[in-house]
Protein backbone atom coordinates (compact mmCIF):
# COMPACT_ATOMS: atom_id res chain seq x y z
CA UNK A 1 0.00 0.00 0.00
CA UNK A 2 1.50 3.31 -1.09
CA UNK A 3 2.24 5.78 1.69
CA UNK A 4 -0.47 8.41 2.06
CA UNK A 5 -3.07 6.45 0.12
CA UNK A 6 -6.03 5.46 2.33
CA UNK A 7 -7.33 1.93 2.14
CA UNK A 8 -10.73 1.37 0.59
CA UNK A 9 -13.67 0.49 2.78
CA UNK A 10 -13.90 -3.25 3.21
CA UNK A 11 -17.07 -4.78 1.72
CA UNK A 12 -19.85 -6.04 3.98
CA UNK A 13 -19.18 -9.06 6.17
CA UNK A 14 -20.66 -11.53 3.69
CA UNK A 15 -17.80 -10.75 1.28
CA UNK A 16 -14.52 -12.56 2.05
CA UNK A 17 -11.17 -11.55 0.61
CA UNK A 18 -9.94 -14.59 -1.35
CA UNK A 19 -6.93 -13.10 -3.19
CA UNK A 20 -5.06 -9.82 -3.35
CA UNK A 21 -1.83 -8.22 -4.44
CA UNK A 22 -0.95 -5.05 -2.52
CA UNK A 23 2.40 -4.58 -4.34
CA UNK A 24 4.16 -3.78 -1.05
CA UNK A 25 7.49 -5.46 -1.90
CA UNK A 26 9.81 -3.42 -4.10
CA UNK A 27 11.15 -5.14 -7.19
CA UNK A 28 9.59 -7.28 -9.92
CA UNK A 29 5.90 -8.23 -9.60
CA UNK A 30 5.33 -11.43 -7.61
CA UNK A 31 5.78 -14.39 -10.02
CA UNK A 32 3.34 -16.40 -7.90
CA UNK A 33 0.64 -13.94 -8.97
CA UNK A 34 1.60 -12.64 -12.42
CA UNK A 35 2.93 -13.80 -15.75
CA UNK A 36 3.85 -11.56 -18.67
CA UNK A 37 2.79 -11.24 -22.27
CA UNK A 38 5.65 -10.66 -24.69
CA UNK A 39 6.09 -9.01 -28.05
CA UNK A 40 3.42 -7.51 -30.30
CA UNK A 41 0.18 -9.11 -29.09
CA UNK A 42 -3.14 -7.58 -30.22
CA UNK A 43 -5.09 -4.75 -31.86
CA UNK A 44 -2.16 -3.63 -34.04
CA UNK A 45 -0.87 -1.77 -30.98
CA UNK A 46 2.48 0.00 -31.20
CA UNK A 47 4.09 -1.30 -28.02
CA UNK A 48 6.34 -4.32 -27.61
CA UNK A 49 5.40 -6.03 -24.35
CA UNK A 50 8.27 -7.01 -22.04
CA UNK A 51 8.66 -7.69 -18.29
CA UNK A 52 11.24 -4.90 -17.86
CA UNK A 53 8.49 -2.27 -18.03
CA UNK A 54 6.75 -3.38 -14.81
CA UNK A 55 8.06 -2.96 -11.27
CA UNK A 56 6.82 -2.52 -7.72
CA UNK A 57 7.99 0.56 -5.85
CA UNK A 58 6.62 2.54 -2.92
CA UNK A 59 3.57 0.33 -2.56
CA UNK A 60 2.57 0.60 -6.22
CA UNK A 61 2.77 -1.57 -9.28
CA UNK A 62 4.17 0.74 -11.96
CA UNK A 63 3.54 -0.27 -15.56
CA UNK A 64 5.51 2.05 -17.81
CA UNK A 65 5.35 2.66 -21.54
CA UNK A 66 8.45 4.11 -23.14
CA UNK A 67 9.37 5.48 -26.53
CA UNK A 68 12.48 3.57 -27.52
CA UNK A 69 13.59 2.32 -30.90
CA UNK A 70 15.27 -1.00 -31.60
CA UNK A 71 15.07 -3.82 -34.15
CA UNK A 72 12.02 -6.08 -34.14
CA UNK A 73 13.40 -9.63 -33.64
CA UNK A 74 10.36 -11.05 -35.48
CA UNK A 75 10.77 -8.82 -38.55
CA UNK A 76 10.24 -10.50 -41.93
CA UNK A 77 11.06 -8.20 -44.88
CA UNK A 78 8.30 -9.49 -47.16
CA UNK A 79 5.63 -9.92 -44.50
CA UNK A 80 2.25 -8.17 -44.66
CA UNK A 81 1.26 -9.13 -41.09
CA UNK A 82 1.42 -6.25 -38.65
CA UNK A 83 3.48 -8.17 -36.09
CA UNK A 84 6.24 -9.16 -38.50
CA UNK A 85 6.18 -6.37 -41.12
CA UNK A 86 7.49 -3.76 -38.67
CA UNK A 87 11.27 -3.47 -38.93
CA UNK A 88 11.54 -1.60 -35.65
CA UNK A 89 10.00 -1.50 -32.18
CA UNK A 90 9.16 2.14 -31.37
CA UNK A 91 7.46 1.72 -27.98
CA UNK A 92 7.72 -0.75 -25.09
CA UNK A 93 5.30 -1.49 -22.25
CA UNK A 94 4.12 -4.38 -20.07
CA UNK A 95 1.08 -6.63 -19.77
CA UNK A 96 0.60 -8.79 -16.66
CA UNK A 97 -1.89 -11.63 -16.28
CA UNK A 98 -2.85 -14.29 -13.75
CA UNK A 99 -3.51 -16.97 -16.38
CA UNK A 100 -2.66 -20.50 -15.15
CA UNK A 101 -1.92 -19.04 -11.70
CA UNK A 102 -5.21 -17.64 -10.38
CA UNK A 103 -8.75 -17.70 -11.72
CA UNK A 104 -12.20 -17.05 -10.27
CA UNK A 105 -15.86 -17.54 -11.10
CA UNK A 106 -18.02 -14.75 -9.66
CA UNK A 107 -17.09 -12.25 -6.99
CA UNK A 108 -16.12 -8.65 -6.40
CA UNK A 109 -12.97 -7.58 -8.25
CA UNK A 110 -11.34 -4.26 -7.31
CA UNK A 111 -8.39 -2.27 -8.62
CA UNK A 112 -7.25 1.05 -7.23
CA UNK A 113 -5.12 2.89 -9.71
CA UNK A 114 -4.13 6.06 -11.50
CA UNK A 115 -4.19 6.16 -15.28
CA UNK A 116 -2.45 8.38 -17.82
CA UNK A 117 -5.14 9.89 -20.04
CA UNK A 118 -2.96 11.63 -22.61
CA UNK A 119 -3.23 11.04 -26.36
CA UNK A 120 -2.36 7.53 -27.53
CA UNK A 121 -2.34 5.91 -24.08
CA UNK A 122 -4.55 2.83 -23.60
CA UNK A 123 -4.53 1.29 -20.08
CA UNK A 124 -6.80 -1.60 -19.08
CA UNK A 125 -7.84 -3.84 -16.18
CA UNK A 126 -9.79 -6.76 -17.58
CA UNK A 127 -10.57 -10.48 -17.58
CA UNK A 128 -10.69 -13.36 -20.03
CA UNK A 129 -12.40 -16.74 -19.64
CA UNK A 130 -10.17 -19.78 -19.23
CA UNK A 131 -11.82 -21.94 -21.92
CA UNK A 132 -12.47 -21.18 -25.57
CA UNK A 133 -10.92 -18.84 -28.10
CA UNK A 134 -11.73 -15.14 -28.18
CA UNK A 135 -14.44 -13.89 -27.98
CA UNK A 136 -16.29 -17.10 -27.11
CA UNK A 137 -14.25 -17.34 -23.92
CA UNK A 138 -15.70 -14.01 -22.75
CA UNK A 139 -13.98 -10.69 -22.08
CA UNK A 140 -14.81 -8.22 -19.32
CA UNK A 141 -13.22 -4.77 -19.41
CA UNK A 142 -13.53 -3.48 -15.85
CA UNK A 143 -11.40 -0.48 -16.78
CA UNK A 144 -10.39 0.55 -20.27
CA UNK A 145 -9.45 4.05 -21.35
CA UNK A 146 -8.69 5.72 -24.65
CA UNK A 147 -9.42 8.97 -26.50
CA UNK A 148 -11.04 10.78 -23.58
CA UNK A 149 -13.40 7.93 -22.69
CA UNK A 150 -13.65 5.39 -19.86
CA UNK A 151 -15.06 2.11 -21.18
CA UNK A 152 -16.83 -0.63 -19.24
CA UNK A 153 -17.47 -3.60 -21.51
CA UNK A 154 -18.29 -7.26 -21.89
CA UNK A 155 -17.82 -9.31 -25.06
CA UNK A 156 -18.97 -12.78 -26.07
CA UNK A 157 -19.24 -14.90 -29.19
CA UNK A 158 -21.41 -14.47 -32.28
CA UNK A 159 -22.05 -16.98 -35.05
CA UNK A 160 -19.01 -15.57 -36.88
CA UNK A 161 -15.55 -16.72 -35.78
CA UNK A 162 -13.49 -14.06 -33.96
CA UNK A 163 -16.36 -11.57 -34.09
CA UNK A 164 -17.72 -10.34 -30.77
CA UNK A 165 -21.07 -9.21 -29.47
CA UNK A 166 -20.53 -6.30 -27.12
CA UNK A 167 -22.21 -4.62 -24.19
CA UNK A 168 -20.33 -1.32 -24.12
CA UNK A 169 -20.54 2.00 -22.34
CA UNK A 170 -18.28 4.98 -22.96
CA UNK A 171 -18.13 7.62 -20.22
CA UNK A 172 -16.37 10.90 -21.13
CA UNK A 173 -13.83 12.02 -18.57
CA UNK A 174 -15.43 15.45 -18.85
CA UNK A 175 -18.57 14.03 -17.22
CA UNK A 176 -16.73 13.83 -13.88
CA UNK A 177 -16.41 17.64 -13.79
CA UNK A 178 -12.94 17.41 -12.26
CA UNK A 179 -10.01 19.02 -14.04
CA UNK A 180 -7.63 16.99 -11.85
CA UNK A 181 -9.39 13.62 -12.29
CA UNK A 182 -6.48 12.07 -14.16
CA UNK A 183 -4.01 13.03 -11.43
CA UNK A 184 -5.93 11.08 -8.77
CA UNK A 185 -6.32 7.44 -7.80
CA UNK A 186 -9.70 5.83 -8.47
CA UNK A 187 -11.32 2.48 -7.60
CA UNK A 188 -12.67 0.33 -10.41
CA UNK A 189 -14.93 -2.54 -9.39
CA UNK A 190 -16.79 -5.45 -10.89
CA UNK A 191 -19.59 -7.26 -9.04
CA UNK A 192 -20.25 -10.51 -10.91
CA UNK A 193 -22.71 -13.28 -10.13
CA UNK A 194 -24.60 -15.88 -12.17
CA UNK A 195 -27.15 -13.29 -13.34
CA UNK A 196 -25.37 -9.96 -13.83
CA UNK A 197 -22.04 -8.20 -14.24
CA UNK A 198 -22.00 -4.68 -12.85
CA UNK A 199 -19.04 -2.37 -13.52
CA UNK A 200 -18.23 0.71 -11.45
CA UNK A 201 -15.71 3.48 -10.96
CA UNK A 202 -15.66 5.13 -7.50
CA UNK A 203 -19.06 3.51 -6.80
CA UNK A 204 -20.57 5.09 -9.95
CA UNK A 205 -22.31 2.38 -11.97
CA UNK A 206 -21.07 2.42 -15.56
CA UNK A 207 -22.56 -0.73 -17.08
CA UNK A 208 -24.88 -3.62 -16.18
CA UNK A 209 -24.64 -6.79 -18.27
CA UNK A 210 -27.56 -9.24 -18.18
CA UNK A 211 -26.03 -12.72 -18.40
CA UNK A 212 -29.24 -14.22 -19.72
CA UNK A 213 -28.32 -12.44 -22.98
CA UNK A 214 -24.66 -13.45 -23.28
CA UNK A 215 -24.88 -17.03 -24.57
CA UNK A 216 -22.47 -17.57 -27.45
CA UNK A 217 -24.31 -17.68 -30.79
CA UNK A 218 -22.11 -20.44 -32.22
CA UNK A 219 -24.59 -23.18 -31.36
CA UNK A 220 -22.58 -24.42 -28.38
CA UNK A 221 -25.05 -23.08 -25.83
CA UNK A 222 -22.14 -21.91 -23.68
CA UNK A 223 -22.24 -18.74 -21.62
CA UNK A 224 -18.64 -17.50 -21.22
CA UNK A 225 -19.49 -15.60 -18.04
CA UNK A 226 -20.42 -18.77 -16.21
CA UNK A 227 -16.86 -20.05 -16.14
CA UNK A 228 -13.70 -18.92 -14.33
CA UNK A 229 -11.82 -15.89 -15.62
CA UNK A 230 -8.27 -14.65 -15.09
CA UNK A 231 -7.11 -11.02 -14.68
CA UNK A 232 -5.00 -8.79 -16.92
CA UNK A 233 -3.34 -5.42 -16.28
CA UNK A 234 -1.72 -3.73 -19.26
CA UNK A 235 -0.68 -0.42 -20.73
CA UNK A 236 -0.98 -0.24 -24.51
CA UNK A 237 0.01 2.51 -26.97
CA UNK A 238 -1.82 3.48 -30.16
CA UNK A 239 -3.20 0.65 -32.23
CA UNK A 240 -6.73 0.27 -33.53
CA UNK A 241 -8.33 2.31 -30.73
CA UNK A 242 -5.66 3.98 -28.64
CA UNK A 243 -5.14 7.08 -30.74
CA UNK A 244 -1.99 8.84 -31.91
CA UNK A 245 0.84 9.00 -29.32
CA UNK A 246 3.30 10.91 -31.52
CA UNK A 247 2.87 14.24 -29.68
CA UNK A 248 2.80 12.67 -26.20
CA UNK A 249 5.88 12.85 -23.98
CA UNK A 250 7.04 9.49 -22.65
CA UNK A 251 7.36 7.61 -20.37
CA UNK A 252 3.69 7.12 -19.50
CA UNK A 253 2.51 5.23 -16.42
CA UNK A 254 -0.36 3.10 -15.21
CA UNK A 255 0.03 2.93 -11.41
CA UNK A 256 -1.82 0.27 -9.43
CA UNK A 257 -2.20 0.49 -5.65
CA UNK A 258 -3.84 -2.91 -5.23
CA UNK A 259 -5.92 -5.62 -6.88
CA UNK A 260 -8.36 -7.52 -4.65
CA UNK A 261 -10.85 -10.33 -5.22
CA UNK A 262 -13.72 -11.00 -2.82
CA UNK A 263 -16.31 -13.77 -2.90
CA UNK A 264 -19.47 -14.36 -0.89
Amino acid sequence: MAVGIPRAVRPAADWKLVWADEFDTDGPPDPKNWRFERGFVRNEELQWYQPDNARCAGGLLIIESRRERRPNPDYQPNSTHWKTSREFIDYTAASLLTRDLHQWQYGRFEMRGRIDTRAGIWPAFWTLGVEGEWPSNGEIDIMEYYRGMLLANAAWGTEKKWTAAWSTTKTPLSSFNDAEWSEKFHVWRMDWDKDFIRLYVDDRLLNTVDLSKTVNADGSGKNPFRQPHYLLLNLAVGGQNGGDPSATAFPARFEVDYVRVYQQ
